[in-house]
């Protein structure tokens, strides 16, 4: 569930990697691989979530890959990040914000907290990945369907809620919506689509509990997930989930403003998605495109003294 390729392009010259343990960077020569016992690797900090932490659920694979480099005099971390899913979109629907809202937010801060803590100095970061960020599901559901009504059909033997099925009042009663546990099938998917799904940006609401410790970029792609993994479908969504932005690229504020405020002349800042009209799988990858000019960190760079390495 998480792993990372870093390239760097030949004509940097004095890149350098921090080491975990040795709390130093070293020049950064050839290629190398780290594919083995992760944890134990000191280039990177690989954790996944606390089993403790979250008694209530099993964790599996969730959780983060930090490294921290130093390019052009300006250091910054890169946390490749891997939250939580929704289990069921029944449950989703029951509240808003969702409990499923609630354990992505505790488990987001842990690793804010993690990166910034008193074990190494502070630098810019990016945290980027499948955060899971979902809708608010009954919100949205409440939006779509506002002039529907709405049959529940609960299971014989527990009498638990299996199927929600939201029909127009008229027009036939024609169906909507139907959800179920792992069923999100809305009868028109263009609304995702049109504008890139604009509309429906209100009602991601994820991130905003972190607004004063991360910024995004505005987004200007549709829903990244869940994509049809048909190859012949490249523009279709699958019916299990209501689509949702979960593929994003954050940074810390220091780090937004080596983006936004580089001397660089050309102040190219690209926040995209990929492969628009082609099957990519049931995410679209998500990039971040910008340039920084060379010493544009210099003041990061000298308090951490990115320049003093071995």
């Amino acid at each position: 569930a998480l792993g990372s390729f870093y390239f760097l392009h030949e004509s940097l010259k004095n890149i350098y990697q921090f080491d975990f343990k040795a709390k130093k960077y070293k020049k950064v020569t050839g290629k190398e691989i780290y594919s083995d016992t992760l944890e134990s690797t000191p280039m990177l900090e690989k954790e996944k979530f606390p089993q403790d932490y979250f008694p209530e659920c099993k964790w599996s694979r969730k959780g983060f890959i930090r490294t921290r480099w130093c390019i052009t005099d300006c250091a910054f971390d890169l946390v490749n990040i891997h939250l939580f899913h929704d289990a069921s979109n029944l449950i989703a629907w029951e509240t808003s914000p969702s409990v499923y809202s609630g354990i992505r937010h505790k488990a987001l801060g842990y690793v804010l907290d993690r990166i910034i803590d008193q074990r190494f100095e502070k630098v810019s970061y990016f945290v980027f990945g499948d955060f899971n960020f979902r809708l608010d599901a009954k919100a949205v559901v409440e939006t779509l369907c506002a002039k529907a009504t709405m049959q529940t059909i609960r299971a014989a033997d527990t009498n638990e809620v299996v199927k929600l099925i939201f029909r127009e009042s008229d027009n036939d009663r024609k169906v909507m919506l139907q959800l179920e546990k792992k069923l999100f099938d809305y009868f028109n998917q263009d609304v995702f689509r049109d504008n890139n799904g604009t509309a429906l940006l209100e009602f991601d609401r994820e991130l905003s509990v972190f607004k004063d410790r991360l910024y995004e970029l505005d987004i200007s792609f549709p829903p990244s997930y869940p994509y049809s993994e048909d190859s012949s479908q490249g523009k279709q969504y699958m019916n299990t989930r209501c689509p949702a932005w979960c593929d994003r690229i954050l940074m810390s504020n220091s780090a937004k403003e080596l983006i936004l405020k580089s001397e660089n002349d050309e102040k190219i800042v690209i926040y995209d998605h990929i492969g628009p009209n082609v099957c990519m799988g049931d995410h679209k990858p998500v990039f971040l495109s910008f340039r920084i000019a060379a010493g544009a960190g210099k003041p990061i760079a000298n308090v951490h003294k990115c320049c003093v390495v071995q």
